[in-house]
């Protein structure tokens, strides 16, 4: 597939240009722009002299350095971004004036940036976590944050809890790890004495906290907001991001596999898609309800640990967004947007959900520490792309030639110099309603119910997916030092379905507790809802992942190239795997230059495998360890894994009895093996301890 390449135009400000990128040429200076005549040497009193504090070049560049670094961000530290937009596909103007939404066809311009939450700036990408999906779009009335994750539901109903959830989760205190990752005793203490996060673990602990790409995931708004219309009409809504290139996730031997191997491999992934053309696109769909629906609802639309199942509101498609563009610089885009979710437009708004209404506060808070002032609304990559007009004035950082008289209002000055106004027409208000009641510190009784969901999403899993959160919980539970945990993290769960709590039990070698009080008693009779499976929302096609193509010299040229061709007009990448990275020749004449050798490209890198070497190098590889992991681990991974005859030889080294997810290959059956990689996985292949 043709590579595509990308640019990214410099934004100008009055008196120059802030970011210009280096020219041949070019001569250096300093931040105000004086020529440098030397930057090796600092200035000295003769040649081994001390160094004069008079050097305001070298104090500048070291100045710089040294704050070089900001605050990482206390979650979701570990982020990557790029650039798109969202094209409206049904203007929904009955239900909101929102500017994105105006007409068909509309284009409005976006920044995503996907992250992990737990771990920080220098962590892993294949952490079992929740992961963030926050969208800025840069509309024509202001920027709207659609801060979300890639799961529907949170662990917590009130914002009040956050800080405790984050310390409880992040690296103990008193040892200083472990890092990025929730299975260790403070995460699972909290938990288990918070019987509302049980559903959010549920979610945790299934494949939607380990994806294959930022690509292949779903992305959701999590809580309840308000569309409002022209006429000051509102219904409720909530925000889904459905990708077109179908859900997928790894297992989780293979994610740890793949944070030794490419620990950027989400990073990586992406960066590689949108450059290669292939890029990644969502549909926006949203569920929208009325007051009516609220009240009869069987939860609280309120709360943030619940969902609206699709099958009661099903999801309206009204948008598209598409990533074709990467960061051009990740410290002054991904690490320097500013994400709040009280960032909204006219046609959205805010419902009382106590999480949001907890979130609106936190982040214009966190943004002022991170980024140094009150003007990071100024920084390129957080700036409007409307105009902009206020008396908000000065304060660090302050980048604009605020000019005129007055800088209050109201004023009587004449003229323009009176400056900007509120618009009562067209301006931003927010929905009338009725709010009354005592003042108290209080969860409703609607936000009792902590089990019921988290029984709809178990029984909405197929048998693989519900093996996985067994083994799961049971791997993270293990982590745990304190057995008296474990034993309330199992009361809970007999709370939500005897085969979890079971499953778990066994695989922790502990007794079945009792089921701990629940304030609501479960219910079980909430029907499965098949759109919260992944492999039940899979992918059609193979398109948009990566085959793996092991190849030694002499393998047959002409099945490498039928291989090739097949998988690549189908939208999928093709990269080869031999065993070192020079150029080698195949039957046939052809010269290939590998894209890996096999000791750093492993098989988890890939979404299937196709061994095929000559007979020669069947040998040879089979005396290599990294050759036979390769092949082994594919098997165990459940991936399809095809095979020439030449290859017999290190199938049997590495211990591999071909089944149907391992058909022989020729020219021939090609395609029939595209087909059959469709399904990302041969699921019926027994898993070994």
């Amino acid at each position: 597939m043709a590579r595509r390449t990308t640019t990214s135009k410099d934004r100008t400000g009055e008196g120059g240009e802030l970011h210009q990128a280096p020219t041949k040429g070019q001569v250096m200076t300093t931040a105000q722009g004086v020529p440098m005549g030397d930057d090796q040497n600092s200035l000295k009193v003769g040649e081994r002299g001390p160094t004069l504090l008079e050097d305001f070049a070298m104090r500048e560049k070291i100045f710089h350095f040294d704050h070089e670094r900001i605050p990482e961000r206390v979650v979701h530290a570990r982020g990557y971004g790029a650039h798109g937009y969202l094209e409206c596909l049904d203007p929904v103007t009955d239900l909101t004036r929102a500017a994105p939404f105006a007409r068909k066809g509309k284009r409005t311009e976006a920044f995503v940036r996907f992250s992990t939450v737990a771990g920080n700036l220098g962590s892993f990408d294949l952490a079992r976590d929740v992961r963030g999906f926050a969208v800025k779009l840069y509309t024509d009335e202001g920027n709207w944050d659609l801060v979300g994750n890639n799961i529907p539901v949170f662990f917590i109903q009130d914002a009040m809890k956050f800080p405790d959830l984050v310390h409880a989760v992040k690296e103990e205190q008193d040892r200083g790890w472990p890092q990025a990752q929730s299975a260790h005793d403070t995460f699972w203490d909290f938990i288990s004495l918070m019987p509302e996060s049980t559903h959010m673990t549920l979610w945790q602990m299934s494949d939607r906290a380990i994806p294959r790409s930022f690509r292949f995931m779903e992305g959701f708004g999590v809580h309840t907001f308000r569309f409002v219309n022209a006429d000051g009409e509102s219904t409720f809504v909530k925000f889904h991001w459905k990708p077109r290139q179908g859900l997928q996730s790894v297992v989780w031997n293979e994610a740890v596999k793949i944070n030794g191997a490419d620990p950027d491999f989400h990073r990586r992934d992406l960066y590689a898609a949108i450059e290669a053309g292939d890029f990644p696109q969502w549909d926006l769909g949203v569920q929208v309800f009325d007051e009516a629906f609220a009240e009869e609802f069987e939860f609280d639309v309120l709360d943030a640990t619940k969902i609206i199942p699709e099958e009661q509101v099903p999801v309206r498609t009204i948008a598209r967004l598409t990533l074709d563009r990467v960061a051009s610089n990740v410290f002054a885009e991904t690490e320097q947007v500013a994400f709040c979710t009280q960032n909204i437009v006219p046609g959205i708004d805010f419902s009382d959900d106590p999480l949001l209404q907890g979130r609106n506060f936190s982040y214009l808070d966190t943004q002022l520490k991170r980024l140094g002032g009150p003007n990071f609304t100024q920084i390129p990559i957080n700036a409007p792309r409307c105009p902009v007009a206020h008396f908000q004035r000065d304060g660090h950082m302050q980048m604009s030639r605020q000019e005129g008289r007055a800088n209050y209002e109201p004023n009587s000055l004449s003229g323009d110099e009176r400056g900007p106004r509120a618009d009562v027409d067209n301006g931003y208000t927010s929905v009338p309603r009725e709010e009354g009641g005592q003042v108290r510190r209080v969860r409703s009784e609607t936000f009792a119910d902590h089990y019921s969901q988290a029984r709809q999403f178990w029984i909405s899993q197929t048998d693989v997916e519900q093996q996985h959160i067994v083994a799961a919980y049971a791997f993270e539970l293990g982590k745990c030092e304190l057995p008296a945990i474990r034993t309330r993290m199992l009361g809970n769960l007999r709370n939500v379905h005897e085969d979890l709590a079971q499953g778990v039990a066994d695989e922790l070698g502990m007794p079945l507790p009792e089921a701990n009080p629940a304030a609501v008693e479960p219910r079980t009779d909430l029907p499965e809802s098949p759109a919260l499976s992944i492999l039940l929302n899979g992918p059609d096609s193979f398109a948009g992942r990566k085959l793996g193509v092991l190849v030694t010299a002499g393998s047959d040229g002409a099945l490498v190239k039928a291989l090739e061709e097949a998988f690549t007009e189908a939208g999928a990448l093709v990269e080869y795997v031999a065993p070192a990275a020079g150029p080698l020749k195949l039957k046939g004449g052809r010269k290939l230059v590998p894209d890996h050798a096999v000791v750093g490209a492993p098989s988890v890198l890939f979404d299937a495998v196709a061994v095929v070497p000559s007979a020669d190098g069947a040998q040879q590889l089979a005396e290599r360890k990294t050759a036979r992991d390769f092949v082994d681990d594919a098997f165990a991974h459940q991936k399809f894994l095809g095979w020439s005859a030449d290859a017999q030889a290190l199938l049997d080294a590495a211990g591999v009895t071909p089944d149907d997810g391992c058909p022989e290959l020729t020219t021939g059956s090609v395609t029939d093996f595209l087909e059959q990689c469709a399904a990302l996985r041969h699921w019926e292949r027994p898993v070994q301890d």
